[in-house]
């Protein structure tokens, strides 16, 4: 085989990694959904619509405490925090807690938030009437928001879990441009309906 024809065949091989790795680059976003689905971790986590109803509805049960800790993570240039680390619960208590959000580039910047749970299990009993996390949010250069999340824990939690982890991790979505009206839609800084969050 000559010299040519051996650059030839390394040439093809190359081509055909390089289309390999860009069809896998599309292929990652529905695999990564699929993903979402089985592990309960929602790529763009869908609006409870019962959440309000039920948290109205339901007993706090005074004869147990539910720890729940706090975790933020950031894919990009923004500063992503919870304004306390852990809160100490009763199931079926209406909780509020406030995470903060700093855009640190000098250009408008789209994100979403992605949250998990550990154990796995709590993603069933974590009701949110209000969350960030349920639409993309838009942030001015170098604009600071905070974020409130409204919660109950569902009494039907196993006894067995007594302490939850709820862990966000926002990441800029590409191509997506600041719209006038996004900033005006979502929530802002302002404690909404529901008890306060007690830091521990």
């Amino acid at each position: 085989m000559n010299l040519s024809v051996s650059n030839w065949h390394l040439s093809l091989k190359l081509f055909v990694i390089a289309a390999v790795m860009f069809g896998f680059g599309y292929a990652m976003i529905p695999l990564y959904r699929a993903i979402c689905e089985i592990t309960g971790v929602g790529l763009i986590t869908q609006r409870d619509e019962d959440a309000a109803e039920f948290a109205r509805n339901t007993q706090v049960d005074t004869s147990r405490k539910v720890t729940i800790e706090f975790d933020a993570n950031s894919r990009g240039t923004w500063q992503f925090k919870p304004k306390v680390s852990s809160v100490s619960v009763n199931p079926g208590e209406l909780v509020t807690v406030v995470y903060q959000l700093t855009n640190t580039e000098s250009r408008p910047t789209v994100g979403q938030a992605i949250p998990s749970y550990a154990p796995q299990v709590a993603n069933r009993y974590f009701r949110k009437l209000e969350c960030f996390c349920f639409k993309q949010q838009a942030l001015e250069p170098n604009e600071v928001r905070e974020f409130p999340v409204v919660f109950v824990i569902d009494p039907k939690l196993p006894t067995d879990v007594s302490v939850i982890t709820l862990s966000y991790t926002f990441f800029e979505v590409p191509g997506q441009s600041l719209k006038p009206s996004d900033a005006a839609a979502t929530p802002g800084a302002g404690t909404p309906a529901g008890t306060p969050a007690r830091g521990t």
